[in-house]
């Protein structure tokens, strides 16, 4: 792609309004109705918001943070925060009180922005612990009335400061701010998950955003035409890089659905051209297709894996290298079978689709892939601003993350450990400069995972902490075991424990939805998780799938011994993050007794 301009997103945001002024920027779903907002109005409505943030009070280089599902609210608050030089801070909405406390109180936010009453009263709860708060802005107005008046003082909705920056006629205060702005100023403040301790605050620099994007736009060969469907949450930086970052620069249009709930059905009334789904979406759509496929006659059975397997070579062959035969033999699958499917999970146009931010299973790539869905896995960290690896599109190595992206140097270390340098490695931990230090020596980023490189692209073997050492001395990388046992569609967590172990055991969590189909499909009886879990006839199936993942396993990597989870692992409970990333410590300390009696 043509190099960017050396312009800040803020900065960029105002050019857009200037070439693009109506052209679509955003369309957000209400109510069932899609409404468009260009260029023009974007920047307009940003420039309001950050005027009405500056009206109550909020001093240059100030926090703001947001905690709300994915909306256009979402953004025009982080691009309004930075036309008038503030920083913002995105909190996930799925957080219990304690966590958002931790976060706001520890980014020193003055202003927060929340989506509704329940994100509310999560601050409110935790007030006296926040003394620099000084405003809380709502997005949705019901159940205000309900907070007695000295709380509805603290407390404005959105609309109120929109209205109150167009009053202001202070334009001359974001064009300062702009004038003033530099590419090295911090922008955003992304904390991490926190899966081995309290989540740290990565500070992004306008610089960092620039430097990432042209690798993104390059790799993933993405156009003004692109478009995207936003709901992965904005607190994370992987959907930012597609819903701020990349539009801005490129001008390319962002979907908003009606919520997390309804992402399904918004898929297939956008049909967007390019698609991110972490890899318990593609898992979840993977098991989706196995109940669809199991509720659906003996002849439509036939037909799929006729022409599943008929299309198997294709999926790791690029297109330019197709034949004729193999033209014909994906076209006479798509139209009898495989253009529904596309339909049905809403990526019937997909240009690209993309998994990363964990491990995924090889097999559920190599499916979609066979499917015609061109999944890829990629490669980034908060700490890299991103994306920094991915395949090129004609050039798919399944089980690997590609080669890295424009401007991203790479070695690896002797430990085996990913190393990156470049412009887009963040400017640092916030208030964290011990953090800092150990994670940026000489200019490069420690990533902490472990890779190797198969076939000229880069592998990822594991995180360099979670490598398990058995009674034995041999060297396990948990995340393998565990990504191949959750390619069964009945699997939806596995925990390996094995770190001076006689032999590999594991905690296994069942995929409530595709087991309890199974079991209604044979009469099998049960009320609740917790009594499908301890049925036989389940025991045995996930007994029958972790033999069938073993068989793909080395001897010394394969499980012996299992415990089936009586509940799912749950964020309030603290055995997983914000991003369903395990915490494992939590994980050993809670289920400790069942962890020893596999080993008695």
């Amino acid at each position: 792609m043509s190099t960017l301009p050396d312009l800040t997103l803020p900065q960029m945001l105002r050019e857009r309004a200037r070439t693009d002024a109506q052209r679509i920027a955003i369309r957000q779903k209400d109510f069932g109705i899609w409404k468009p907002f260009t260029w023009a109005q974007y920047h307009q409505r940003a420039s309001h918001f950050g005027l009405g943030l500056r009206a109550l009070g909020l001093p240059a280089g100030g926090h703001v943070g947001v905690i709300s599902e994915n909306r256009i609210e979402w953004v025009l608050a982080q691009m309004g925060a930075g036309l008038v030089g503030a920083v913002t801070v995105g909190v996930y909405p799925t957080s219990p009180t304690n966590e958002v406390a931790y976060v706001v109180g520890h980014a020193d936010i003055e202003i927060m922005v929340c989506e509704d009453q329940e994100q509310t009263d999560k601050l409110l709860a935790a007030l006296p612990e926040l003394p620099r708060l000084k405003k809380i802005v709502v997005m949705e107005t019901k159940g205000l009335r309900s907070f007695a008046p000295e709380v509805r003082q603290f407390i404005t909705t959105f609309d109120e400061v929109e209205q109150l920056g167009a009053a202001s006629g202070q334009q001359a205060i974001i064009d300062d701010a702009l004038a003033r702005q530099r590419l090295d100023d911090v922008g955003l403040m992304i904390y991490t998950s926190g899966s081995t301790g309290k989540p740290k605050g990565a500070m992004i620099s306008y610089r960092n955003i620039r430097s990432v994007v042209p690798g993104i736009v390059d790799r993933l060969e993405l156009s003004q035409g692109t478009t995207h469907l936003s709901y992965l949450p904005l607190c994370h930086v992987a959907e930012q890089m597609l819903t701020s970052f990349v539009p801005v620069y490129i001008g390319s249009q962002v979907n908003f659905g009606e919520s997390i709930r309804t992402v399904q059905e918004d898929l297939r009334e956008v049909a967007p051209t390019m698609f991110l789904g972490v890899p318990r979406i593609w898992e979840k759509l993977h098991a989706a297709i196995h109940i669809k496929l199991q509720e659906t006659g003996g002849l439509r059975r036939t037909l799929f894996h006729k022409a599943y397997n008929a299309c198997k070579p294709l999926a790791d062959k690029p297109r330019s290298a197709w034949s004729t035969a193999d033209k014909l033999t994906y076209a006479a699958s798509y139209w009898l079978v495989f253009r529904a499917l596309q339909n049905f999970i809403g990526l019937r146009n997909a240009h690209v689709a993309l998994t990363g931010a964990a491990p995924i299973p090889r097999n559920v790539v190599h499916f979609f892939r066979v499917l015609g869905v061109p999944l890829i896995e990629v490669y980034g960290l908060t700490e890299s601003t991103g994306m920094v690896t991915g395949h090129r599109l004609d050039h798919v190595v399944v089980g690997t993350v590609g080669v890295p992206t424009l401007g991203v140097e790479h070695r690896i270390a002797d430990n085996g450990e990913l190393q990156l340098k470049g412009d887009m490695v963040f400017a640092g931990y916030y208030k964290n400069s011990e953090a800092t230090a150990s994670s940026i020596v000489d200019g490069w980023l420690h990533t902490g995972d472990v890779v190797r490189e198969e076939q000229g692209q880069i592998k990822i073997v594991d995180r360099l902490k979670d490598i398990m050492i058995t009674a034995g001395g041999k060297n396990l990388t948990p995340s393998e075991i565990e990504n191949t046992m959750k390619g069964s569609p009945f699997i939806k967590e596995c925990i390996i424990v094995a770190e001076a172990r006689k032999f590999v055991g594991a905690l296994v969590m069942i995929d409530y939805e595709t087991v309890g189909k199974w079991a209604e499909a044979r009469r099998i009886p049960f009320t609740h998780y917790r009594s499908l879990v301890e049925h036989p006839e389940v025991r045995s199936l996930i007994d029958a799938e972790i033999n069938q993942g073993n068989q793909r396993l080395a001897q010394v990597s394969q499980i012996r011994k299992f415990h089936l989870l009586t509940k799912e692992l749950d964020h309030d409970d603290g055995e997983v993050t914000a991003t369903m990333k395990v915490r494992r410590a939590s994980i050993y300390k809670t289920y400790a007794a069942e962890i020893e009696a596999l080993y008695q």
